[in-house]
């Protein structure tokens, strides 16, 4: 259906019929709601925003895998060592460095030499410190775990690094009670 400026555009000779059509199936094509088909411009805006959209996801499951792991690894230190501590009844106090401050634990004469041959280590766990045998801090140290003293480990450490030789000569003892 024209209008009647439409008929006296054509009459006019000023518009061709097909271009009366097009602007007719267009004006019917808005009434109805319907937007005529745009270019390659909004695929392309709709596959970006897929994409990143894709990405954004992958990088949260990725996030929320790491700290699943990490509550994985946690509960499995903790059941280590709730599973293979020793009781810790002594009248000595073993005093060790964590981080900047010198903590102590109470420990017996056996335990106290057991942890200066690397028998025995300390472990940090919950607010507290607990004792181990190797085998379990082995365990510990394969998750990652906060073992806090090992002289086990720290011997054999220093024999790797090449110390200065000059001072291989001064040996301090590991059970030395300050």
């Amino acid at each position: 259906m024209r209008t009647p400026l439409q008929e006296q555009l054509l009459k006019a000779g000023l518009v061709k019929k097909h271009n009366v059509a097009a602007a007719v199936r267009e004006q019917n094509q808005q009434r109805q709601g319907k937007a005529p088909a745009s270019g390659g411009e909004d695929r392309v805006n709709t596959q970006q925003l897929q994409v990143e959209r894709v990405e954004r996801d992958r990088a949260l499951a990725a996030e929320q895998k790491a700290l699943a792991r990490a509550r994985e690894l946690r509960a499995q230190i903790r059941q280590i060592v709730e599973t293979h501590k020793l009781a810790r009844a002594g009248e000595i106090d073993y005093r060790f460095a964590d981080d900047n401050s010198i903590k102590s634990i109470l420990v017996n004469p056996l335990q106290r030499s057991q942890l200066a041959k690397g028998i025995l280590v300390i472990v940090q766990h919950d607010q507290g410190y607990e004792l181990l045998p190797r085998a379990a801090a082995d365990m510990v140290y394969e998750r990652n775990g906060a073992i806090v003293v090992d002289h086990g480990r720290t011997q054999a450490s220093n024999e790797q690094s090449g110390d200065d030789a000059y001072y291989q000569h001064f040996v301090v003892p590991d059970d030395l009670i300050w």
